[in-house]
């Protein structure tokens, strides 16, 4: 009788097991269908509810409108690396090859605020976003992808420009935590997601250490973007995900699955901020992959249970003292 027990206890434990469900996969689809080169830089503004975003090697910064499914193009005259808006309205900020420009998206007029890196023909500016105090953090990256060459720059509202790191090689992801202590930050042949400590009365970072390190088999992290509970989500180049890191711990929480191979930039927007948004690029994929992924360099979106956090904008340009002064310090 004990053992006739024993052996019903053994049968509904292996039961259980067996029927204990897995984690849901999470796999992003198709918001918008697109064939974007290199799509980049996304950007959500909670003001306006539209997703900026650039096509660096397209030369175009877009505007899209999730409501209407609409993407407003405005072509660029050269490379575009990023763009965030600015508290002026109808202004947004981008960072070109040769400097940092203020785009009026009504006119489409464009004028230079900063001509950070123009002497450098080697690199140009890629990945940016603004601090907590609305200075404009941007990167360079050397052309080679192979040379740390590059820099990150802050530039405030007058186009003065302060180096703040060096022997940067592809300068990518920035964002700030929620009390705005922590920096994180991507250098992308490095592997790693590094932290800073942020001092918000200086704007100045220090404190350099590695947080995440992302195996290569898995991809190169890219574009970057962080929730209300300082989780990370990064874009994996040639990783077909974005992978959701605890910064703490340093450990993979999930991988959400895109239908694209090289996967750039993410933000959170919607509503309630709950919906991440996913820009992805169609260059460097062999005839099988580009099979596999005709979406390739569209926008992807899903709904999460995590909410974002509301990005910073820059401080309202002054493009008349940048004019008259373009005063450039390094530290």
């Amino acid at each position: 009788m004990n053992k006739t027990i024993v052996l019903v206890l053994f049968l509904a434990l292996i039961s259980c097991k067996n029927n204990t469900p897995t984690p849901k996969e999470l796999v992003a689809k198709l918001e918008y269908k697109i064939p974007a080169k290199l799509g980049e830089g996304a950007f959500w503004d909670y003001k306006n509810k539209v997703l900026y975003w650039v096509d660096i090697i397209g030369e175009s910064l877009n505007i899209y409108d999730p409501k209407s499914k609409t993407n407003k193009e405005i072509k660029m005259p050269a490379p575009i690396g990023t763009v965030v808006p600015s508290e002026e309205k109808n202004k947004v900020i981008v960072a070109l090859n040769d400097g940092v420009y203020v785009v009026d998206i009504a006119t489409e007029e464009i004028t230079k605020l900063t001509d950070v890196e123009a002497e450098n023909t080697g690199t140009r500016l890629n990945d940016g976003k603004c601090d907590p105090n609305g200075n404009l953090w941007i990167g360079s990256m050397d052309y080679s992808q192979t040379n740390p060459g590059g820099n990150l720059y802050k530039v405030n509202a007058s186009g003065n420009v302060a180096k703040m790191l060096g022997n940067i090689t592809i300068s990518n992801g920035i964002v700030w935590s929620k009390d705005h202590k922590t920096m994180y930050y991507i250098d992308t042949p490095t592997t790693h997601i590094k932290a800073f400590d942020f001092d918000e009365n200086t704007n100045t970072i220090s404190n350099e250490r590695i947080v995440v390190t992302i195996p290569k088999e898995e991809g190169s992290p890219d574009g970057m973007a962080i929730d209300e509970n300082d989780l990370l989500y990064v874009g994996l180049w040639n990783g077909d995900c974005i992978a959701n890191y605890n910064p703490k711990t340093g450990k993979l929480i999930q991988k959400i699955k895109v239908p694209a191979h090289n996967v750039t930039s993410c933000a959170f927007g919607g509503e309630n901020l709950d919906i991440l948004y996913i820009t992805t690029s169609n260059l460097d994929m062999t005839e099988a992959e580009t099979a596999k992924y005709p979406m390739a360099g569209s926008i992807f979106k899903i709904k999460l249970a995590a909410k974002g956090v509301h990005s910073d904008f820059f401080k309202k340009p002054m493009l008349s003292d940048t004019l008259a002064m373009p005063d450039k310090t390094q530290h």
